[in-house]
């Protein structure tokens, strides 16, 4: 069944009203499919009104699709046909409420990685640095990812521990002025409310941020890349850690899978950013073959824990606590013999544009592309006995995918100082990521793409950086570069 969210001809009028024809087709009840049509209305409609921004534009758009984070929605009343009965709805739903929350695939399958990118930003990063930053913002659906299904239209904490005391509440919002990887980060704003209660000077809460499909006894990788947000006072301090529970909600005793940490690590990061990794197992809670494999739905987050020192002990406690989320990613586990491939570029080459004739001291127009592989680490010593011997020299890959796979790639360029030397490469310009027009391994250098014009017989390199499906931005001696002559 479809919905014009124009309201062109739809029930309810479409907009705000899309859910008053969501209601008779009843997906959730019926079996029913819904196609929506037109959901650039969140956009298209509001763009021209003054003063309207990416953020308001996002505020729009959640409010359609997950409901408002805080107040009512007020829905304009919808048109009649002639002789169309009256009907009567209740308040405003959110699409997302007709339809049941689906995991992504299980990361043993298809890897995890989000960034919570939209497809959309003002800005650029990579490892924490604005390479780039855009006049008017903007869009490339390639670099989309999941925004967090657990933190929209806001965030639910809970009590790590058995008190009952009230609970602190959250906001989520894109943070588009700083980001670890992409255009942007989830920022994540708590605030912790004044309590008499003496266990009020530390807090444990429970931030779930995205749902998962996982399989009992395999063993994953995941890792978070997080930093707090704002200076906390010096009586404050803060421990945060990455875990995996049962779906929030479910009632203690029914059947679930226990996150077994078998090691975590933490890394300091540039710009005040810090990495988490663990490596873990999940095992069943019950017995039941059958009950096992109805399990594998899990909220992967953060375990934030909140100290307040105080030399007064009636002083009651308030708090605003706000921290960035940058990247999240989750795999399957290599044993550790298996760990030795190592991402890289290959090669680099660059195609001239053959149909446009370039002007004396004009830049490079043309095609870059390029080529990737997985290199293996020179083996110290090959123990074999005769050519029948069945020991392998090299390890045995596991049957899962361990080859690297790339999300995108950042290209940059440098000039030439004279006709053989170039600078270091940290000096080299970002002039914008693959995959936005289809292109797997390639790239299309503009002359808007470049922000210098080089002398007549000069050169230009190229570098092409690598960004795996880990999450992971190759270092330098792993990526590939081209020198173009102009």
């Amino acid at each position: 069944m479809g919905v014009d969210v124009w309201g062109r001809g739809s029930h309810g009028g479409g907009g705000f009203g899309c859910y008053k024809a969501l209601t008779h087709i009843a997906p959730d009840s019926l079996g029913l499919s819904a196609a929506l049509f037109g959901q650039a209305w969140t956009w298209e409609s509001e763009q021209d009104k003054s003063g309207w921004t990416w953020d308001k534009w996002w505020e729009y758009e959640t409010t359609l699709w997950v409901g408002p984070a805080t107040g009512t929605v007020k829905v304009p009343p919808a048109p009649r046909k002639k002789g169309e009965p009256e009907c009567s709805h209740g308040p405003f739903l959110p699409i997302a409420s007709f339809f049941p929350r689906s995991p992504p695939p299980n990361p043993a399958d298809i890897r995890f990685h989000t960034t919570f990118c939209p497809g959309t930003g003002l800005a650029w990063f990579v490892e924490g640095v604005k390479v780039y930053q855009s006049e008017k913002g903007w869009t490339d659906v390639d670099k989309q990812t999941s925004v967090g299904d657990m933190v929209w239209p806001r965030p639910m904490l809970y009590w790590d521990d058995h008190r009952e005391d009230t609970i602190p509440t959250a906001l989520s919002t894109l943070y588009m002025d700083d980001a670890w990887n992409g255009g942007n980060s989830l920022r994540i704003s708590i605030s912790c409310p004044e309590s008499d209660d003496e266990l009020a000077a530390y807090r444990p809460l429970w931030l779930p941020i995205q749902s998962l499909r996982l399989t009992p006894e395999k063993h994953y990788h995941a890792s978070v890349v997080y930093k707090l947000d704002e200076n906390l006072p010096e009586d404050v301090h803060t421990e945060i850690a990455l875990a995996l529970k049962p779906p929030s909600g479910s009632p203690p005793d029914s059947p679930h899978l226990i996150f077994n940490l078998a090691s975590t690590t933490t890394t300091e990061l540039s710009g005040d950013w810090h990495k988490i990794d663990v490596q873990f197992t999940l095992q069943s809670s019950s017995a039941n073959p059958r009950t096992i494999a109805r399990l594998g739905i899990l909220e992967i987050g953060l375990d934030i824990a909140v100290l307040m020192e105080s030399d007064d002990p009636t002083t009651k406690k308030s708090l605003e606590l706000s921290l960035l989320v940058g990247q999240i990613n989750v795999s399957a586990s290599l044993p550790p013999s298996f760990t030795e491939e190592d991402a890289m570029v290959l090669w680099a080459d660059y195609t001239p544009d053959a149909t446009t004739v370039e002007p004396a001291g004009g830049r490079p127009r043309g095609t870059l592309s390029w080529e990737v592989a997985a290199c293996f680490p020179h083996i110290p010593g090959i123990r074999i006995a005769h050519p029948e011997d069945p020991l392998s020299a090299w390890n045995i890959q596991p049957t899962i995918s361990w080859f690297p796979s790339f999300l995108y790639f950042n290209i940059y360029a440098q000039r030439f100082i004279d006709q053989w030397n170039v600078g270091n490469v940290e000096q080299a310009t970002w002039i914008g990521t693959s995959g936005w027009d289809g292109q797997k391994f390639g790239f299309d250098v503009l002359p808007e793409n470049l922000s210098f014009k080089s002398s007549p017989n000069h050169k230009v390199r190229f570098y092409i950086q690598g960004v795996t499906d880990r999450g992971e931005v190759l270092k330098w001696e792993r990526c590939a570069f081209v020198d173009v002559s102009m």
